[in-house]
């Protein structure tokens, strides 16, 4: 079976990220630093998922999917909380929120068209519903994750909300973070929508037909051309 190109170089980022994690699991076994060993290993195991969903429920993700993810999680994780990049860069939180709200809706809208497309559904929705739906996903999932940090640092004493200067309640940090990840979901559910109403021809585009070329059984209808 032929593999596109930009598939191999996703699969390769990803499987190079996974080298990464694992030597940074080794010094941190080496270091004892047991709390970061057992972070790493979350991770790990969470990169595997995607290859567990395709083996067990015969189930396509994408690697440009599974990259993006595996990519989000190693960077909030792994270089934020375990490297300190959360302190040394005042501005990587925000991006990574910005690209939450990105994935959110990316998941949204998939999730949302699957059914729309599946004819065991008995389900239809209208091109803007759909985009809307991602939307309001994205930004109710930003919300939940908001309140869980607020419910993390306040009874377990941690430092999830990252206080600002001037700002020790972490209300600043909080209400940008809902800002940017709002940003992101209206950005996913605008490109989604016109990819429903098929006027533009662009990676989003491209991602969600490989998506559904390599999953027809959960499809019970394909998409109009």
């Amino acid at each position: 079976m032929h593999v596109p190109k930009p598939e191999r170089i996703h699969t390769r980022l990803t499987a190079a990220l996974q080298v990464i994690l694992i030597v940074g699991l080794i010094l941190s076994l080496y270091e004892k630093q047991w709390v970061n060993a057992l972070m790493i290993l979350g991770i790990l195991f969470l990169s595997y998922i995607p290859d567990i969903l395709g083996k067990r429920m015969q189930i396509y993700i994408p690697p440009q999917f599974q990259m993006l993810a595996i990519l989000f999680v190693f960077a909030s994780v792994f270089l934020g909380e375990i490297r300190g990049f959360y302190f040394r860069y005042f501005w990587w939180d925000t991006m990574l929120h910005t690209w939450s709200g990105l994935l959110q809706g990316i998941f949204g809208f998939l999730l949302v068209y699957l059914l729309n497309e599946n004819k065991d559904a008995d389900l239809f929705m209208k091109p803007r519903f759909v985009a809307f739906f991602s939307f309001v996903f994205a930004v109710a999932t930003g919300a939940v994750w908001e309140i869980f940090e607020f419910l993390m640092d306040t009874f377990f004493g941690l430092n999830m909300q990252k206080p600002m200067l001037g700002d020790p309640s972490g209300l600043t940090d909080t209400i940008s973070d809902m800002v940017v990840n709002t940003l992101g979901a209206a950005i996913i559910s605008v490109l989604g929508y016109f990819y429903l109403i098929k006027t533009e021809d662009y990676w989003l585009e491209r991602w969600i037909h490989r998506f559904i070329e390599s999953n027809p059984r959960l499809f019970g209808r394909g998409r109009e051309e």
